[in-house]
């Protein structure tokens, strides 16, 4: 059957699209975008006053599975980023048994498209069992279809590995995506090394951990001509040499994470937050509003999520054992939506730009637009509306947010996947 999305206020740089009108999908497809559209027999939903933009796309998410389904699974993860307006997500590739063989990325694939609520595209590790020593099967994950290939959660320490790594990438024309850290300087590290550190009486970690390898894998990008992408960049240092090579024409992308933008070292105190232990960490409200810079000088080519779910026994131990990481589907959208675009800083369009195009782009997958021909993924959200984040509300199997009590405005209430609901007035499809 058709269905009509009328009287939404769409946006989409793209397709130089950024008004009210309505969108006629049939058979997963765009079929037309004008006003006033009929089609006989067509389903028909009005979205007065809300927003309609390409599906949303997180290219770093950790969905646990295989191997620690306790904490994630496929189906559970694949939920989240329905609810949180995603239609595409990048699994990264720490998982148990790590995801450096093609089997491994199929079977990512294959859960994905039976949970049916977002496209899954893995990452494949850069060296097998993120050790560092041996390089994984690039190839036979690539045939498999790997989208990216990352170490993340651990830093490639090898210059001479990292090197091999991206000659390879650029052999299969896929991007290297960098977790900048320098174990030797990084140690046992807890948080940001400074003040708040030395006050709570925490391991630092010093900003040289990650600026070091960002500076090395720029050069070995430099050197081999790979496409490098820089994860979850947190210091105003380190942007800079992404400022930089890009100036030299050089391919090298960098994300952000909403956490790492609205959240500082300032936000740890006694209580010992460990929803707040993230790697890498919360930095100092200067590089917090550098991160912001970069987003509006167009250093900054995308916002992630570094979506890493905890069982909440494992947050709940002591700082120093609980493991790093906060989810982040299920608010990104709406921390964006509250804090950039409703106080004027960026506008919907650059919010399109950095939460779907960027993506798409960087990790050479289909573009999507609100334009005949495409395929309808969509995602639509109600930019008026206000809730508070609450353990409750979430579809993931975990709740360990750093924004647990933050009263938001913006949320997503309806996704399609080529054209099949996900998600209807704010409840996850069944």
């Amino acid at each position: 059957m058709a269905l009509i999305l009328k009287n939404a206020h769409i946006v989409d740089p793209a397709a130089q699209l950024d008004g009210v009108a309505d969108v006629l999908i049939e058979g997963g497809m765009i079929a037309k975008v004008a006003e006033n559209i009929e089609a006989e027999g067509a389903e028909v939903r009005d979205l007065t006053g809300k927003y309609l933009i390409p599906g949303l796309v997180d290219l770093h998410v950790h969905f646990r599975d295989p191997g620690l389904e306790y904490k994630e699974t496929i189906e559970t993860g694949s939920r989240a980023a329905a609810h949180g307006g995603f239609t595409d997500v990048c699994t990264m590739a720490n998982t148990d048994p790590i995801c450096d063989t093609g089997a491994t990325v199929a079977y990512q694939i294959a859960r994905g498209e039976e949970a049916g609520k977002c496209r899954i595209h893995p990452a494949g590790s850069c060296t097998k069992g993120l050790k560092g020593e041996i390089i994984s099967e690039m190839g036979d994950m690539v045939a498999n279809g790997a989208v990216a290939f990352t170490d993340d959660g651990r830093g490639v320490q090898d210059a001479g590995m990292m090197r091999r790594v991206m000659d390879y990438g650029k052999m299969f024309d896929k991007v290297v995506m960098s977790h900048c850290q320098d174990e030797g300087l990084v140690g046992d590290g807890q948080i940001n090394e400074g003040a708040v550190s030395t006050r709570l009486g925490l391991l630092g970690w010093p900003a040289a951990g990650e600026e070091i390898q960002i500076g090395r894998d720029i050069a070995i990008a430099e050197l081999t001509g790979c496409p490098l992408h820089i994860q979850h960049i947190t210091t105003a240092a380190g942007l800079d040499m992404v400022r930089r090579a890009k100036a030299k024409g050089l391919e090298v992308t960098c994300e952000v994470t909403p956490h790492h933008l609205f959240l500082s070292e300032e936000d740890l105190d006694v209580t010992y937050d460990t929803n707040l232990k993230v790697n890498p960490p919360l930095r100092t409200k200067e590089d917090s509003a550098a991160l912001l810079e970069g987003i509006l000088d167009g250093t900054v080519d995308c916002i992630v999520t570094d979506h890493a779910p905890h069982a909440a026994w494992e947050k709940a131990r002591e700082f120093e054992l609980a493991p790093f990481g906060m989810t982040g589907l299920e608010t990104s959208l709406a921390l964006i939506l509250t804090n950039l675009v409703d106080k004027g800083v960026i506008d919907y369009a650059k919010m399109v730009e950095l939460m779907s195009i960027r993506p798409r782009e960087i990790l050479r997958i289909a573009p999507v637009s609100i334009a005949e021909g495409n395929v309808a993924d969509i995602t639509v959200f109600d930019p008026n509306a206000e809730w508070t984040v609450t353990e409750d509300i979430f579809e993931s199997k975990a709740a360990n947010s750093g924004f647990l009590g933050a009263q938001l405005k913006g949320r997503a209430t309806d996704v399609y996947l080529a054209g099949v609901p996900t998600m209807v007035d704010g409840v996850v499809t069944d």
